[in-house]
C-alpha cells in the first residue's frame, strides 16, 4: 500500500505507523464497499492517537467525516457527548420507529416524556447513524473517549458493537490509565505504541532545532519513542543540551514531562492569557459564547489569545481549540483551585438560567468551598431532569455533589441513598455500593435503613451473588415493622426470588424460613400486579405447605397473568414464571408468557429482563425439540450480556443442550462451573446442571450414573426442575433394578400430576406408569402418554415417550410394532440433532432388522450464530425490519446475514428458508 502522508496544519509529516495506517485503511475500503468498522486506538498522552484520527479523516475525503473530542468538564453532563455528535443527523429523527425517537427526544432533552431507556436510546442512534450513512458513508473519530459521560458512552458502545453492514466506521481514540468502564473492551483494539528507534530519529530530523546523534539516541529510549514528548523536548531543552554540553533530566518521564513543558508554557503567558485558557478548559467545548461571556465577566478582551496562539498552546486556525488535548487537560489540573473556583463562577454566572441550568448548577458547585444548602439544591434539581431523560448516572453524580454541600446529615443520606439508586439503575453495581457506605454513617430512619439494605441486596442479586441477599432483605423487612404493608411484601417477595435461587446455599435464613414469612405476610395488592404477588405467594407454599397448597394457588396466579396484564416488563420475573410453569407442567402457559414478556421488554428496551427471558424461552425450544431455536436464544443472550455487563453469562446457561446434543466436554466443564458458584449462593443452577446430567446419562445408556444425578434434584425438589425429573428417575430406577427409587418418584407423580392437570402432567404419568407396569397395563399407559404428550408443544418428551415405548416393544419380541415407534423417535431425535438419542434409537432399530443410518451435519449447522438468528426469525415469517428490531440491528446488516444464509443453504428465496434450516412457520414473501 502507498501512503500518502498528510501534514500537519503546522506539523512534521506522519513517520511510520504502518500497522495502523493498513488498520485504518482496511476499515475505510469496509465503509465504501457497504459495510462497517471499528476500531479502538489506546495509548498513553502524546503517543499519536490524535494524529492517526488526523490521517484516517484525511483518507476519507470520498466519505462524510464527523469528529468529536470528549472534554473532561463534560464528563459529568449525561447524554451531552451524543448529543453533539447527533446534531448535524437531528432533522432525521422523525424517521425513526416510535419507541426510539421518544427514547432519544427524552435522552437529549428535546422533548418531555418517560425517562429514557439507555439500550433505546444505543438502538436510536444505531438506527439514525444508518440512515444517515444510507445516503453517503459515514466515518465518525472519537477522540480522548475517557472523557466521555457514561450515558453517551454506553450509546455508542452499543451502536459499534452492532455494526457490520451499514456504510459506517467508527474509530475511537482512548488514553490509557483512565477507565471507560470497560464499554469498549469487546471492540477492535490496537494499542499505540511509541515508534521505533529508527522512525523516532527520523521525526526529531524534521525539528527546527539540531541534535546531537548520540542525545537523540537518548531521548528516543527515555521517551519510548513518545511522538509528542520527542518534539516537545527538542524544542524546550536548551541547547547545550541538545548537542550534549549539558546532561538531560535522568529519568525521562513521559507524562510528567509534557505536562511540565505545558505548565511550564502557560505560566509563561501573560496573567490574563492564563486566565483566558483556565476558562477555555473549563467551558463545554462547543459553546464558545459561554466562555466569551465569562471572560467578559472577569474582564478579558479577545486579545489574551494572542501570546497562547504564538506559544502554540492554541491552533492558530482555530484560536479556541487546545493544538492537543493534553493541554487541555494540563491546563485545568495544573490551576490553584482558588483559579478554579474563580473560572467556574463566572462560567455559572454565563450560564442562561433555563436553557443552561444543569451547567449552571454543577459551575456554582464547582465555585463553592463548604455546606451550601442553595448549590446542593440546585443540583437536586439538576438531577431530576437528568433522570428524566433518563441519564442516571449524570443523576447519580448530581447528587453525589449536592450530598458534599448538605448541612442536615438525614438529608445528606437521603441524597446518597438516590445516587445509589441511580448507580444501580445505569448498572454501576460498585460505585453504588460506594454511596451506600457514604450514606450508611448517617441513616437514622429505619425506612431509610430498609433503602439500603435493599439496594445492598440489588447489587449483589446483579453480580450473581444471591447467598447473603435472603437474610439482608429479611433484616430490611424486621427493621421496617408494621408500619409499610406494601414495601413489606415487595421485600418480601424479593427475598424469596433470591432465596429460590440460592435454593440450599442461603446464609444467615433458609429458603423455608423466607417461604414461611412470605405465607405469614399474605398481602391483598392491586390488581394491576395481582398475577405476580399470587404467583410469588403460591411458589412459597409450594416451599413451606407442600405442593398440594401451593399448585392451586399458582394454577389461579397464571390464569390471572394469561387474563390480564404480565407486570413491569422491566422487572426479570421470567425465572419465577418458569419455576411456576415447570411445577404445574403447563409448557402453554409458560410459552405464552414468555412470549409476552420479550415483546414487552423489546419494547421499552429492558435488556437485562429479556437476557432472563430468552434463557427461559431458550428452554421450551429445547423441550419443543427446536434446538436451533434454543440457540439462538442463546446466542441473543450473550449480545445481551455483552451490552449489559451482566456477570451471568458463559456455558452454564446452555446445560441442557450440551445435554442433549451428546457434548459432553463441554457438559461437564460447566458443571464444574456451576459447583464453583455455589459459594456465592448458585444452589438452584448447580441442581440444574444434574438435571441435565441425568438426561445426558440416560441418552447413553449409563442408568446408575443417570440414577444418582436426578436422585439428587429428587431430595431437594426444587420448583423448576423436582417435577421434571422424576420420569428420569423413574427410568433410571427400573433399568437398574432400584424399584424403591423408581416407585417413591412414581409416588410422588401420582400425588402432583392430577393437581397439575395439564396434558404434559397427564403424559408424564401415563409414561412413569407404563415404565413400572407389565403386559397389557404397559401398554395402555405408554398409548396414553404419547397422545397426551402429542397435544403439547413438547415434540422432545413425545419423541422420548416413543423411545420408551418402542424399547419395551422390542423386548417384548413385537418387532414390527417397535419398529413404527423407533422409528418415529429416531427421526424426531435425528431432526432435532439430539445425537444420543437418536444413537440410542438408532441401536434399537437395528436390532429390529432395519438399518438406520447415522446422521450427518447438514448445511444449517455452518451457519454462525448471528446467522441462524436471522434464518429463523425470517423462517418465523418477520421482515427484515421485524427482526433489525428484535435483535436491536439494522435492517441492512439483517440483509447482509440472510444474503449469507441463502448463499450457504442453496436457496433463493425466504419461502425456502423453514425447508432449509428443519424449522416450521410461514415465510414472509419475496
Amino acid at each position: 500500500m502507498v501512503w500518502n502522508d498528510v501534514q500537519h496544519a503546522s506539523g512534521p509529516p506522519m513517520v511510520g505507523r504502518h500497522a495502523e495506517r493498513e488498520a485504518i485503511g482496511r476499515l475505510l475500503d469496509a465503509v465504501r464497499d457497504g459495510l462497517s468498522g471499528v476500531l479502538v486506538l489506546t495509548g498513553e498522552p502524546g503517543v499519536g492517537k490524535t494524529r492517526l484520527l488526523e490521517y484516517a479523516a484525511a483518507q476519507a475525503a470520498e466519505l462524510r467525516v464527523v469528529r468529536l473530542t470528549a472534554v473532561e468538564p463534560e464528563t459529568s453532563l449525561g447524554f451531552g457527548a451524543l448529543h453533539r455528535l447527533l446534531r448535524p443527523f437531528l432533522n432525521r429523527t422523525s424517521r425513526l420507529p416510535e419507541p426510539q425517537h421518544a427514547a432519544l427526544d427524552a435522552a437529549l432533552g428535546l422533548a418531555s416524556g418517560p425517562p429514557a431507556d439507555r439500550y433505546l436510546v444505543g438502538l436510536a442512534t444505531l438506527t439514525l447513524l444508518s440512515e444517515a450513512a444510507a445516503d453517503q458513508p459515514l466515518l465518525f473519530l472519537l477522540d480522548d473517549a475517557q472523557w466521555l459521560d457514561r450515558e453517551s458512552a454506553e450509546a455508542l458502545a452499543f451502536t459499534a458493537r452492532r455494526l457490520h453492514a451499514d456504510s459506517l466506521g467508527l474509530i475511537i481514540a482512548v488514553r490509557d490509565g483512565i477507565g471507560d468502564n470497560g464499554l469498549f473492551d469487546a471492540l477492535s483494539t490496537r494499542s499505540v505504541t511509541g515508534l521505533p528507534e529508527s522512525e523516532a530519529k527520523v521525526l526529531l530530523s524534521f525539528g527546527t532545532r539540531r541534535v546531537d546523534t548520540a542525545v537523540a539516541e537518548r531521548i528516543v529510549a527515555g521517551t519510548g519513542g513518545n511522538p509528542l514528548a520527542l518534539l516537545e523536548l527538542a524544542d524546550a531543552l536548551a541547547a547545550e543540551q541538545l548537542s550534549g554540553i549539558a546532561p538531560l533530566p535522568d529519568p525521562l518521564p513521559v507524562s510528567q514531562l509534557l505536562e511540565g513543558h505545558f505548565r511550564r508554557l502557560v505560566r509563561a503567558l501573560p496573567p490574563e492569557t492564563g486566565t483566558l485558557l483556565l476558562l477555555l478548559a473549563a467551558a463545554p467545548s462547543d459553546d464558545t459564547g459561554m466562555m466569551w461571556r465569562a471572560a467578559g465577566r472577569l474582564g478579558l478582551s479577545a486579545r489574551a489569545v494572542q501570546p497562547a496562539v504564538a506559544a502554540g498552546i492554541l491552533g492558530r486556525e482555530t484560536p479556541t481549540a487546545f493544538r492537543h488535548p493534553l493541554i487541555r487537560s494540563t491546563v485545568y489540573a495544573g490551576a490553584e483551585p482558588g483559579e478554579r473556583r474563580r473560572a467556574h463562577a463566572a462560567l455559572a454566572a454565563a450560564c442562561d438560567p433555563v436553557r443552561d441550568a444543569d451547567r449552571r448548577a454543577w459551575h456554582r458547585a464547582e465555585a463553592t468551598e463548604g455546606v451550601d444548602d442553595k448549590v446542593a439544591d440546585d443540583l437536586e434539581a439538576a438531577s431530576e431532569r437528568a433522570r428524566s431523560r433518563g441519564g442516571y448516572s449524570q443523576q447519580a453524580l448530581f447528587l453525589s455533589r449536592a450530598a458534599d454541600f448538605t448541612g442536615d446529615p438525614d438529608k445528606r443520606a437521603e441524597r446518597l441513598l438516590d445516587a445509589a439508586q441511580a448507580h444501580l439503575m445505569s448498572g454501576d453495581a460498585p460505585t453504588a455500593q460506594t454511596a451506600l457506605d457514604l450514606a450508611g454513617a448517617d441513616i437514622r430512619d429505619p425506612v431509610m435503613r430498609t433503602r439500603e439494605l435493599r439496594m445492598r441486596a440489588t447489587t449483589q442479586m446483579f453480580q450473581i451473588a444471591v447467598a447473603d441477599v435472603p437474610a439482608m432483605l429479611m433484616d430490611a423487612v424486621t427493621r421496617l415493622g408494621p408500619q409499610n404493608p406494601r414495601l413489606t411484601w415487595e421485600l418480601l417477595c424479593e427475598a424469596l426470588h433470591a432465596a429460590l435461587v440460592a435454593h440450599d446455599c442461603t446464609r444467615g435464613t433458609s429458603l423455608t424460613e423466607v417461604a414461611a414469612a412470605v405465607v405469614a405476610a399474605r398481602h391483598d395488592p392491586d390488581s394491576a400486579v395481582r398475577g405476580r404477588d399470587l404467583l410469588m405467594e403460591g411458589l412459597a407454599r409450594r416451599v413451606a405447605e407442600g405442593y398440594e397448597h401451593g399448585a392451586p394457588v399458582l394454577r389461579s396466579a397464571l390464569d390471572r397473568l394469561r387474563g390480564g396484564g404480565i407486570g413491569d416488563a422491566h422487572s426479570p420475573f421470567a425465572v419465577m414464571l418458569l419455576m411456576a410453569c415447570d411445577d404445574l407442567w403447563d409448557v402453554q402457559a409458560g410459552r405464552e408468557l414468555t412470549d409476552r414478556l420479550a415483546v414487552a421488554e423489546r419494547d421499552t428496551g429492558a435488556l437485562y429482563a429479556l437476557s432472563i427471558t430468552l434463557l427461559v424461552e431458550a428452554r421450551y425450544a429445547l423441550l419443543d425439540g427446536r434446538f436451533t431455536g434454543a440457540e439462538v436464544c442463546y446466542a441473543e443472550f450473550d449480545d445481551i450480556v455483552a451490552d449489559t455487563g451482566f456477570p451471568g453469562g458463559g456455558d452454564i446457561n446452555r446445560l441442557h443442550l450440551f445435554a442433549l446434543t451428546g457434548r459432553e466436554a463441554e457438559l461437564r466443564a460447566a458443571v464444574r462451573r456451576t459447583a464453583e458458584m455455589r459459594s456465592i449462593g448458585q444452589g438452584l443452577h448447580h441442581l440444574m446442571a444434574q438435571h441435565a446430567l441425568a438426561s445426558f446419562e440416560l441418552g447413553q445408556g449409563r442408568y446408575r450414573q443417570a440414577m444418582k444425578h436426578a436422585r439428587a434434584v429428587f431430595e431437594e425438589d426444587p420448583p423448576t426442575c423436582g417435577n421434571l425429573v422424576l420420569p428420569l428417575l423413574i427410568e433410571a430406577g427400573v433399568r437398574t433394578g432400584d424399584r424403591d427409587g423408581a416407585g417413591r418418584a412414581l409416588a410422588r407423580l401420582e400425588e402432583r400430576a392430577p393437581l397439575a392437570d395439564t396434558p404434559w402432567a397427564l403424559g408424564t404419568l401415563a409414561l412413569g406408569r407404563a415404565l413400572t407396569a407389565d403386559g397389557d397395563h404397559a401398554e395402555k399407559f405408554y398409548h396414553e402418554s404419547v397422545e397426551l404428550l402429542e397435544q403439547a408443544p413438547l415434540a422432545l418428551e413425545q419423541a422420548r415417550s416413543r423411545l420408551l415405548f418402542g424399547e419395551w416393544l422390542r423386548r417384548g419380541k413385537r418387532r414390527s410394532d417397535a419398529r413404527k415407534q423407533l422409528r418415529a423417535a429416531y427421526e424426531s431425535f435425528d431432526a432435532f440433532g439430539a445425537v444420543p438419542y437418536a444413537e440410542r434409537a438408532r441401536t434399537e432399530l437395528l436390532a429390529t432388522g432395519e438399518t438406520a443410518r447415522r446422521r450427518t451435519e447438514e448445511t444449517r449447522f455452518d451457519l454462525t450464530p448471528r446467522e441462524r438468528q436471522v434464518a429463523s426469525m425470517a423462517a418465523s415469517g418477520l421482515t427484515n425490519g421485524e427482526i433489525a428490531t428484535r435483535l436491536f440491528v439494522t435492517a441492512s446488516t439483517v440483509e447482509f446475514h440472510l444474503n449469507k444464509v441463502f448463499r450457504k443453504l442453496g436457496i433463493t428465496s425466504r419461502k425456502q428458508i423453514p425447508h432449509a434450516i428443519g424449522e416450521p412457520g410461514p415465510a414472509t414473501e419475496d
